[in-house]
């Protein structure tokens, strides 16, 4: 993905910032928001002239998880109009909290289990961790009754993880070819959670391997499965990501802040490694 006539011919050295987790300051300003939103920005641009591509093909989302309503209503007024979150019961509370601020939209971006279904199709306008056709179905039950549609996702795990979520790789072209059955889910692309590491190239690869599945998928998927868009890369590898190919980055402590408590405490289950990056060391 990344252009060879602007690296010489290799690629490009760029360096995971892993080594920042949990030491970005916070932001408790509109203006400290403006400025980290600016900044995260302009390394993407940077990592688009990388590889050759539009900065304007690469979505921010900032990632608004443990943040509280204060930090939601700054963000807003700082210009941001979609938030994501990992927890289903905390992003209903915000965005009944938020009800004041109607063209806020949410992402849901962490694993999702049957039973809060329902939560998601009433207040959600992005689903980004499907992985199974029990989801699928009481997802498509719920957005029915509701009358509504979701842009969905399909987590993909990359890493071969056993902590992470996803589809191992060799079964997504199956369940792409599964999901027109449920047509209140608009598949929009794939989603991954690279490995939490300081080695870049291990990172990079999980990108790759992203990238490569969906250029071969979607010469073959059914009508009505979109696979235009990526979504991989956090505060501490966006730029590798952006460079493999992502459309869309979730980003939450360069821009917020370090949270206050290790992932681990809102992520039960990840393990004392963090490895689990949607429930470990996401954004």
């Amino acid at each position: 993905m990344h252009d060879p006539s602007a690296t010489g011919g290799v690629p490009p050295a760029t360096p995971t910032r892993h080594d920042r987790h949990g030491r970005y300051p916070q932001a408790g300003t509109v203006e400290d928001l403006r400025h980290n939103l600016a900044a995260v920005q302009a390394r993407i641009a940077a990592a688009c002239r990388r590889a050759g591509r539009d900065p304007a093909g690469v979505r921010l989302l900032p990632v608004s998880k443990t943040r509280p309503e204060a930090d939601i209503r700054l963000a807003y007024a700082a210009g941001c109009r979609m938030l994501g979150e990992n927890k289903v019961q905390e992003a209903q509370r915000k965005w009944e909290a938020m009800a004041d601020l109607p063209d806020l939209r949410w992402s849901v971006i962490g694993h999702l289990q049957t039973n809060k279904a329902r939560l998601v199709a009433r207040f959600a306008s992005e689903f980004q961790a499907l992985d199974s056709l029990r989801v699928a179905e009481a997802l498509e039950r719920r957005l029915q009754a509701e009358g509504r549609a979701l842009d969905v996702f399909v987590q993909v795990n990359t890493s071969g993880e056993p902590s992470k979520y996803g589809l191992p790789p060799s079964e997504v072209a199956a369940f792409l070819w599964a999901l027109p059955a449920f047509p209140a889910l608009r598949v929009r692309g794939l989603m991954t959670l690279a490995l939490f590491s300081s080695e870049a190239e291990r990172v990079r690869q999980c990108f790759v391997l992203l990238r490569t599945l969906r250029d071969r998928l979607r010469q073959i998927v059914p009508d009505g499965v979109g696979l235009d868009k990526l979504s991989m890369g956090m505060s501490g590898d966006f730029e590798i990501a952006v460079e493999e190919g992502a459309t869309v980055v979730r980003v939450g402590q360069a821009i917020f802040g370090a949270r206050a408590l290790p992932d681990s405490h809102y992520w039960p289950g990840s393990g004392a490694s963090g490895s689990q990056e949607s429930g470990g060391r996401d954004a």
